[in-house]
């Protein structure tokens, strides 16, 4: 399906989780809304964008497994982070616990809340490699302790590539009176989801990944029984309205001021599109390609993987580590500049990593063209040991 997207067909690209990439009828829709939007502002903006957003709202939350009024559109996942984590009352002695895999970007986003407020965000460390959901499980319950107020995971972790079991979480935070807040950046399009029965009482996920939505397109759900703690991050015309909606949670969040609204608009789009190309089918042959990506690289460094070879722990997105002697800057300007080859390098924790993400427009030479890339600048195999301990850190006041 190369030719439906408009991706450079001179780069092999590997980087599909990083932002996406937009097949051509759904960016044409995107287009079209904008030339649309540009011929009648006023009308378009001033009396048919509620309509318009509601429509696209109904269809994205029957896609999630949820209802119209739980969603509302936000332009990416960090910004539904940061509406909640302002929102949530929290101070002195309160506790956030989130693990050591979390987006930089959102643990910055907490660790400076908490430095405001006075709250403690802590990261749990849990053991490398993961052989079992129950030890993953077990070892982050045992930060959770009687401050504890709020739970914060990624669903599908940004530098491990690695589908956290958010569910049994879930489960058991409800039953202790504490709140979550997942970060599905990468969830949407590569999972299905069923928000109301996942258990998550605030859930953000963008759809410009995964479901190929464009630039700018992402979502807020928050559990009806919770949507009284969700405040305006920006104060409009829906705050105190003359013309109420169905409820503040909508209200305060769909309308900040003027923006462009196109690229909610095409989510529909993004959707059908992928229905009508039998995206299941898309999604297990991507994997099958990611799979074999680990195995090859794997065999080439003869280090351990973070986590088993399953779909339940990762699916189009894999991470796996790399000799500690490799110079991860230089490895990339090398794939790069010498061979066309876009693929995300990483320093974490200790670990030097590869991550990769497959999408319909790869293909088995793509996996090809890494493999023999890596054999001409990998030095050889290495031994590869790593530490890890319960101790997390944290940020406070």
């Amino acid at each position: 399906m190369k030719e439906l997207f408009l991706l450079d067909p001179d780069i092999t690209f590997l980087n599909h989780g990083s932002f996406g990439a937009t097949p051509r009828p759904v960016f044409e829709s995107y287009q079209r809304w904008q030339r649309e939007l540009e011929c009648q502002p006023v009308e378009f903006l001033g009396r048919r964008s509620d309509e318009l957003l509601n429509f696209a709202r109904a269809k994205l939350a029957d896609y999630l497994g949820t209802s119209r009024d739980n969603l509302v559109f936000v332009t990416n996942a960090t910004l539904g982070v940061n509406i909640m984590a302002r929102s949530l009352a929290l101070g002195s002695g309160d506790e956030v616990l989130a693990s050591n895999h979390e987006y930089g970007a959102l643990d910055r986003t907490w660790g400076f809340l908490s430095q405001q407020s006075g709250f403690k965000y802590i990261n749990q460390r849990v053991s490398l490699p993961v052989k079992s959901v129950d030890q993953w499980v077990q070892e982050f319950w045992d930060a959770v302790n009687p401050n504890t107020r709020v739970i914060f995971l990624s669903h599908i972790t940004s530098p491990t590539a690695m589908i956290f079991p958010v569910e049994e979480i879930c489960r058991r935070a409800r039953q202790q009176g504490i709140l979550t807040v997942i970060d599905g950046a990468h969830a949407p399009g590569q999972l299905d989801l069923a928000l109301d029965t996942l258990g998550a009482d605030f859930y953000t996920g963008n759809l410009h990944k995964w479901l190929c939505a464009t630039k700018g397109a992402a979502f807020l759900y928050a559990r009806s029984e919770v949507q009284h703690l969700v405040q305006p991050l920006i104060v409009s015309w829906g705050w105190q309205s003359d013309n109420p909606g169905p409820s503040p949670f909508i209200d305060w969040q769909q309308w900040t001021g003027t923006r462009d609204i196109s690229a909610f608009l095409a989510v529909p789009d993004a959707i059908d599109f992928q229905a009508a190309h039998n995206w299941r089918a898309v999604r297990e042959s991507c994997h099958a390609l990611a799979s074999d990506l680990r195995q090859r690289v794997t065999a080439l460094t003869g280090l351990e993987a973070l986590y088993p070879d399953s779909p339940r722990w990762y699916r189009q997105m894999g991470t796996v580590p790399l000799p500690s002697s490799v110079d991860i800057n230089d490895l990339k300007i090398k794939l790069y500049d010498g061979y066309k080859i876009e693929v995300p390098l990483i320093d974490w924790n200790g670990y030097k990593l590869i991550r990769f993400s497959l999408q319909a427009y790869n293909s088995a030479e793509d996996v090809l063209a890494l493999e023999q890339a890596l054999k001409t600048l990998l030095p050889g195999k290495h031994n590869f040991t790593v530490s890890s301990s319960k101790e997390g850190t944290s940020w406070k006041k």
